[in-house]
């Protein structure tokens, strides 16, 4: 179909996954399925339900073309994830959990392989966070593996696979911290002759291109036309990025906040990246570099709450601003700018379920954020994605802290629009929405400045 309208994009995030149908006439989504992607913990390793996952996806995509008519199908997931196909196309092995710690336990053994951060811009990452780690791993753990394995491809590109039958990596999955791709030259690293798998990575190719239309069997099982055509697919946070991409003129920053916070500046100001503090080189849709850090914003959100509802009047604010009441780094101690350091309170711990817990937390993840735009060199507005741009408080720290301008993006689902986009124009996309500049400025600031002195304290 030549100009198709009716997008189904396949959004796997490490949380959940979800079918969403997205209307590229309205940039819309008009109908959403999920279901949780829970770990399964093996055999042999930890590992995620592909299986599972792929019958949910067929089911989704048959009601969806029943109800409402499906065009092409679009495909974003998660990064550091990879597949291992034998010659008949079924898997060699359970797709790892990249936070199974199994590849810590050869880490001494992988670090004089892997090439440098330098060339790569990828740092080096815990348990499997580096594609290179759990390849390494996975071929030292299971030494048949490697003879096994006809291709390898980056997740998105797996779907892809089921769905058409073409095999293919993406320049944004390949170029998500692997340790496999050179950013700046666009070319495998060392690594793949070093691993023994040049010949068996698939061949990368850009987000936006089309790997082919649907297999008969898919057809059959989905009801969908033959002809639908399926694109190449993008990492997570790189769909979030994509109709800024098409739309807003740089410097910018776009601020990708799930499970993972994600910081992407283009055109900032020049900076010296420390892979101690999880700064690291993303490639966008159009194979081109760009200069990112992150923190498992998400998470922490999660393990901060605990299960309780997000609550907050005014006088928990004022509380909060007043007392100086903060969370120091870091909650999740493995990723981010404070890696290694173990969350402190500064005042009396809020009680678990407050309103002043909330605050407290939502003004730690802005000054982490901030903190990572300021180790990218952001330079101009600050665009914030997802669930984040719900959060009031979030947003009016990371407005006082940063000291530019933030805005949120109209669309509440920044990965499934970007997917879908690589299907259409940018015609119909919202521009982001400045937010007001917030009430209690010079108190926020200064805030800011006592939680930076408070670390400063603690470091030393």
């Amino acid at each position: 179909m030549k100009n198709p309208q009716h997008i189904a994009v396949i959004d796997i995030g490490k949380t959940n996954i979800k079918l969403a149908l997205v209307d590229l006439a309205s940039l819309s989504e008009i109908a959403v399925l999920t279901r949780p992607n829970t770990v399964l913990s093996g055999p042999p390793w930890p590992h995620f339900d592909t299986s599972g996952h792929w019958k949910f996806l067929q089911t989704a995509l048959a009601e969806f073309h029943l109800i409402h008519r499906i065009d092409a199908i679009s495909i974003t997931t998660h990064g550091a994830c990879a597949v291992l196909l034998e010659a008949d196309g079924s898997l060699a092995a359970p797709v790892l959990d990249y936070e199974h710690n199994g590849p810590e336990d050869i880490a001494a053994a992988y670090d004089k392989i892997r090439p440098l951060f330098s060339q790569t811009g990828s740092p080096r990452l815990a348990n499997g966070l580096n594609i290179g780690a759990q390849l390494h791993w996975l071929f030292t753990r299971d030494p048949d593996l490697h003879d096994r394995t006809a291709h390898i491809l980056t997740y998105p590109q797996y779907w892809g696979y089921l769905l058409t039958g073409v095999a293919a990596s993406d320049v944004t999955s390949v170029g998500c911290h692997t340790d496999l791709w050179l950013p700046r030259e666009a070319k495998f690293s060392n690594l793949v002759e070093t691993l023994g798998i040049a010949n068996k990575i698939a061949p990368v190719r850009k987000s936006g291109d089309i790997l082919g239309t649907i297999l008969p069997e898919i057809a059959a099982t989905t009801g969908l036309s033959p002809d639908t055509p399926v694109v190449c697919g993008l990492h997570d946070s790189n769909a979030s990025l994509y109709p800024h991409l098409q739309l807003e003129q740089p410097p910018l920053s776009v601020v990708s906040t799930g499970t993972w916070v994600i910081v992407m500046t283009m055109n900032g100001k020049e900076v010296i990246l420390d892979p101690a503090r999880d700064t690291l080189i993303n490639v966008n849709a159009f194979g081109n570099p760009v200069i990112s850090a992150r923190f498992m914003g998400g998470r922490e959100f999660e393990i901060i709450k605990n299960g309780h509802t997000f609550d907050v009047s005014q006088n928990d604010v004022n509380r909060v601003l007043n007392d100086k009441i903060m969370l120091l780094p870091a909650v999740e101690p493995s990723t981010g700018p404070f890696q290694g350091r173990k969350m402190q309170w500064i005042g009396p711990e809020p009680a678990a379920g407050t309103g002043i817990r909330s605050v407290s937390l939502s003004y730690y993840l802005a000054l982490m954020t901030a903190t990572c735009l300021g180790l990218t060199g952001a330079n101009g507005p600050t665009i914030v994605e997802g669930p984040f741009t719900q959060n009031s408080e979030y947003l009016a720290m990371l407005c006082a802290a940063t000291e530019r301008p933030v805005q949120i993006s109209k669309s509440t689902t920044g990965t499934s629009i970007g997917a879908a986009l690589l299907f259409g124009s940018s015609d119909n996309i919202k521009p982001a929405e400045a937010i007001p500049s917030p009430a209690k400025l010079e108190l926020l600031r200064d805030y800011a400045k006592a939680w930076h002195s408070n670390l400063t304290q603690e470091q030393n």
